[in-house]
């Protein structure tokens, strides 16, 4: 059991239709933009809501950047609701300067074990990828960070934990059989956050993931080479 209530209720498809949510008491921004692969600080705009992103149950939110919002749009609306006035855009033809992502941008592993599902992200149910373990084994943070979603409100991730270390990055925990850290207690690299569990068919794993601007990409390209937890 958590150390923390737990809460049987899943996170369900807008009840307002595709692009509207209805906010839960178990809701934070960050579960509500994990759960539709969303980036907060879009979701945040969208609403007008600003830092620290709170929010109420019963609330309403966009799950999109309504027409009116978007300056990329060129459209403005008059008072009555009519006539429409298209506005011309400069498309600039210039290439953007190409980033180089670090290869490892997280100094950690989550846990011991080895990879036994792979990061596809042609896949809809492999946004991350799955390392195999002992029940209760250790898990830890990969890097520094605030605990933005500790619960277990998302459909098919049990106790999920999801701490923010960047603007840019997250990383996520699930399917613990504890969970050791609180929304929004800061965390250092190599600090113990929960206990590894089991999935919904039993099997013992941690499925871990990591999230650059709210896309899930393949946390093999920013974790070391090895996992030196194998050998401890």
């Amino acid at each position: 059991m958590s150390m923390f209530n737990a809460c049987s209720s899943q996170l369900k498809q807008p009840i307002f239709g595709r692009s509207w949510y209805q906010i839960k008491s178990y809701d934070t921004l960050y579960s509500i933009a994990w759960h539709y692969g969303l980036d907060v600080k879009d979701l945040a705009r969208w609403n007008k809501i600003n830092p620290p992103y709170t929010i109420k149950p019963g609330q309403r939110i966009l799950l999109y950047e309504a027409p009116q919002q978007a300056a990329q749009s060129g459209v403005i609306q008059n008072d009555a609701g009519t006539n429409r006035k298209v506005i011309p855009i400069t498309v600039s033809t210039k290439k953007p300067d190409k980033v180089k992502l670090p290869e490892v941008l997280f100094e950690q592993w989550p846990t011991a074990g080895k990879v036994s599902q792979y990061f596809s992200s042609k896949t809809i149910d492999r946004k991350g990828i799955d390392i195999k373990g002992n029940i209760n084994q250790p898990v830890y943070a990969v890097a520094s960070g605030k605990v933005v979603y500790s619960g277990n409100g998302l459909a098919d991730y049990g106790n999920l934990i999801i701490i923010k270390h960047t603007e840019t990055f997250l990383s996520a925990y699930a399917h613990n059989n504890n969970r050791l850290v609180a929304e929004g207690a800061k965390v250092n690299r190599g600090a113990k956050i929960a206990t590894m569990g089991r999935n919904d068919i039993g099997e013992t794993l941690l499925h871990f993931q990591i999230r650059r601007n709210g896309k899930p990409v393949n946390p093999l390209k920013y974790l070391p080479k090895s996992n030196k937890l194998l050998k401890q």
